[in-house]
């Protein structure tokens, strides 16, 4: 019989377009998840597919104190906008003695601030990373992935054939295959806020945020 796993919980930063599709994907692998935000809207939508979400800044080391850090097993910073957020977060993450703690970067000066300041792994989707290829999941359709827990990968895929031509708001690959598009990279530059209404041209790549199961399955009906 399979020991059953234990549930982990998350702390997200930052509600953006990034740290919402990590919240949602870690929530619906059945773990818990508390969202962070000082911008009560962001909060607000997805406060119905997470287990709790809340609205601090955080520059305010006494609300951050109050969210009990010290009960979550891994941190995910998203505050790329604001560099003092994401400093204090990485920061307070690691002294509240949360094991795990991500943070994204805009740049590689970026990356090495939160290197030093203890991030235990750095993601800049901006950059074609090649020291992380998956060690998990090697597909020719994968371009690069990220692992951002047990259940859940950061993935750049290539375009499938099917979806050359169509655009986000018609090919809905959430509704459909249960995956967030995070971004669209095309001609070596990442688009975060790629037009739902814009065609995708054939030789765009897809950056999403999926359960590794969901990713699987849609690499299994390409073979």
């Amino acid at each position: 019989m399979k020991k059953k796993e234990k549930v982990k919980s998350y702390v997200i930063f930052g509600a953006g377009k990034f740290g919402r599709c990590v919240a949602e994907e870690l929530a619906e692998a059945g773990n818990n998840v508390l969202a962070v935000d000082r911008n009560e809207e962001k909060i607000a939508m997805i406060a119905d597919l997470i287990t709790m979400g809340a609205v601090a800044d955080v520059n305010d080391v006494r609300q951050m104190e109050n969210l009990g850090l010290s009960d979550f097993d891994a941190a995910v910073v998203a505050t790329t906008g604001d560099l003092s957020a994401s400093v204090m977060c990485i920061m307070l993450s690691k002294e509240a003695g949360i094991p795990l703690v991500i943070a994204k970067a805009q740049d590689e000066r970026q990356a090495k601030v939160f290197e030093r300041l203890g991030a235990d792994r750095v993601i800049i989707p901006e950059k074609d990373s090649g020291t992380r290829v998956a060690h998990t999941l090697l597909n020719k359709d994968f371009l690069d992935v990220f692992e951002l827990s047990d259940d859940v990968i950061l993935a750049e895929i290539t375009l499938r054939k099917e979806w050359e031509g169509k655009t986000l708001r018609e090919l809905s690959l959430r509704r459909t295959y249960r995956i967030n598009v995070a971004a669209i990279r095309l001609n070596g530059e990442i688009f975060i806020n790629w037009d739902a209404d814009k065609p995708l041209p054939k030789d765009a790549s897809v950056v999403v945020i999926s359960a590794k199961s969901t990713i699987e399955k849609i690499t299994e009906e390409q073979q």
